[in-house]
């Protein structure tokens, strides 16, 4: 693809990733999960994965968002985790953990060719990107966990958060912004509480594949998921852990965990940044995670 020209999801393996003006839909599997995914950026460039956090849809990781990367460089992949979004859904399937969504995320990387890879998890995808260094830490060439933590979320859980978080799902597309409007007021990003934007997004989520049992079987995935904490201690992958100072869903102790787990590891706390990743914090975030790669690709 040539750099000076307008980007557009494309697929490393020419598959086309623009669903909706192609009329395909790229997909891979990982045994009998369908996994779907799209791409942004250069066939050449070194592919950066994205990982998403608990029954977050691939379009969490907004077009604009993954474009910043591509113009920095990368070949970006965004993929919906199963249970979400245009992926497999297990209803009434075996349970799975996060090493099972480890391996679809390896799953995406084959079926965009890409032998090695960064790759960069948001909260549960902070911790399948940390089982992912630990399965295969040679196809990783670095690591980034965002507002994460190594096994279950440390300290004791915030009453307020918890009612949010635990609230019955919702059952109409109104519903489900004011369930979303109401968990990011009480973790998000302070000053980025912006209603329009996020009933915007959480109509989108709700059009394009809402399944609250599949939000609730990947629950059960990370619970029950042993910690990583000890295991990290022997791993040698380039990390960065990022995490806000206002996160009150995974509040910092998490990142410092993982940091403190992983030898040398570097964490960069962001202020004001609570457990969301809104438009005023993309270009801190690009910054902090294109340089880390490409650092760890020099060093490497």
């Amino acid at each position: 693809m040539d750099r000076g020209s307008p980007l557009t999801p494309t697929s490393l393996v020419n598959l086309v990733a623009d669903s909706a003006r192609y009329g395909d839909m790229p997909t891979t599997a990982n045994g009998e999960v369908s996994l779907y995914y799209e791409a942004f950026g250069a066939e050449g460039d070194p592919a950066l994965l994205l990982v998403n956090g608990l029954g977050s849809q691939c379009i969490n990781f907004k077009v604009e968002l993954c474009e910043k990367f591509a113009d920095r460089g990368f070949c970006v992949v965004r993929f919906d985790n199963r249970d979400v979004g245009l992926s497999s859904h297990l209803k009434g399937g075996p349970k799975y953990t996060v090493d099972d969504m480890a391996e679809d995320g390896f799953a995406v990387l084959d079926a965009v060719k890409a032998g090695a890879a960064h790759i960069a998890g948001w909260s549960m995808g902070g911790m399948i990107v940390q089982a992912m260094a630990l399965k295969y830490p040679e196809r990783i060439l670095s690591m980034t966990s965002v507002m994460s933590a190594p096994g279950q979320i440390p300290g004791e859980r915030d009453p307020e958060v918890m009612a949010a978080f635990t609230a019955p799902p919702a059952t109409t597309r109104e519903e489900a912004a004011e369930r979303h409007l109401a968990g990011l007021r009480v973790w998000g990003s302070p000053a980025c509480f912006e209603v329009d934007r996020i009933t915007a997004d959480a109509f989108a989520a709700f059009d394009r594949r809402w399944d609250p049992k599949g939000r609730a079987r990947q629950a059960m995935a990370v619970a029950s998921s042993p910690s990583r904490e000890v295991a990290l201690g022997s791993l040698r992958v380039p990390t960065l852990v990022v995490h806000g100072d206002a996160d009150r869903l995974v509040p910092l102790e998490g990142g410092r965990a993982t940091a403190a787990a992983i030898p040398g590891a570097h964490l960069e706390i962001i202020a004001g940044m609570g457990h969301d990743y809104p438009p005023q914090y993309w270009d801190r975030l690009v910054e902090l995670i294109s340089t880390h790669a490409k650092t760890s690709a020099a060093a490497g």
